[in-house]
């Protein structure tokens, strides 16, 4: 599997991390956008699949393809540079500014958000026979699942936005494990693996992720979701933003970085004690 341990690849994920705040606009746009399309077209196979066999498990046992496809290509999710980008910054890599941080995000939320939206279009004429008729079943399961997962929060008030917020912690905390556990690997079949079990968790615990939402939600309102787009704003996208960017920094980023980029260090240890010499002698000896 060709493993590297965690002091080198989270040298990877700084200089990665470094790489993506000087990218060109142009590169950064183009990345987001294919990663965006990509994943909603995995978001749809996985619904798709678990809608014609009834069975959860395996539409989220499937619905990594889509994830591992596009990182192999290099592109980049909003979930991943929140954890990857900061880490730049924290380590005082020359030219890295707070600036050049949300620079990045922001470019690559327009370019995640436009290619999921242009996915989730695509999709609805399929579902609709190009709008002529009712969405299919699938189409009738991703507008129920934009109208639960909006105004079904709603309906719990305060308590339904921490939910909502907990559950996007919890998202990218394993997304972001899938982002870097694909570093711990130099061959394919590895990344693969690493990446596969993180996000097979995310997906079937139903965690919310920003980039999937941006997918589901637009067609559920093409396909006759009963919610507004403010619902969907206010009840999803917005908390699912910020609950990501918690999760893949607090859990992911910065635990790796402390104790693996920044080891602290080790503590003295007591000088071994010769056979037959009294236990306090050799602490004595130590303390000296």
């Amino acid at each position: 599997m060709s493993y590297l341990n965690p002091p080198e690849f989270v040298t990877k994920m700084i200089d990665a991390g470094e790489t993506k705040a000087f990218m060109s606009t142009r590169d950064t746009v183009i990345r987001a956008y294919m990663a965006g399309a990509i994943l909603a077209l995995g978001a749809a196979f996985a619904v798709t699949v678990t809608v014609q066999t009834g069975q959860p498990l395996v539409g989220a046992l499937l619905f990594p393809a889509g994830f591992c496809l596009l990182y192999l290509l290099g592109f980049d999710l909003l979930t991943g540079v929140f954890t990857l980008v900061p880490l730049a910054l924290i380590d005082r890599r020359p030219g890295v500014t707070l600036r050049s941080v949300l620079r990045n995000w922001g470019l690559v939320f327009v370019g995640n958000f436009a290619g999921a939206l242009t996915v989730a279009v695509m999709m609805a004429v399929i579902f609709t026979y190009g709008f002529s008729m009712e969405p299919n079943e699938i189409g009738q399961r991703i507008g129920s699942i934009g109208e639960g997962r909006t105004v079904g929060y709603a309906e719990h008030g305060a308590a339904g936005m921490l939910t909502l917020f907990v559950r996007a912690v919890l998202c990218n905390w394993m997304v972001s494990t899938g982002v870097v556990a694909a570093m711990m690997s130099t061959s394919v079949s590895g990344k693969v693996i690493a990446m596969w079990m993180p996000i097979l968790i995310f997906f079937y615990m139903g965690f919310e992720h920003s980039i999937v939402n941006m997918y589901l939600f637009p067609s559920g309102l093409m396909l006759g979701g009963d919610f507004s787009v403010m619902d969907y704003l206010l009840w999803n996208e917005i908390p699912t933003v910020v609950g990501n960017l918690v999760g893949g920094l607090t859990f992911v980023g910065l635990t790796l970085y402390a104790t693996h980029g920044r080891t602290a260090p080790a503590r003295n240890r007591p000088a071994p004690r010769k056979a037959g010499a009294p236990a306090e002698e050799t602490r004595v000896k130590a303390d000296a």
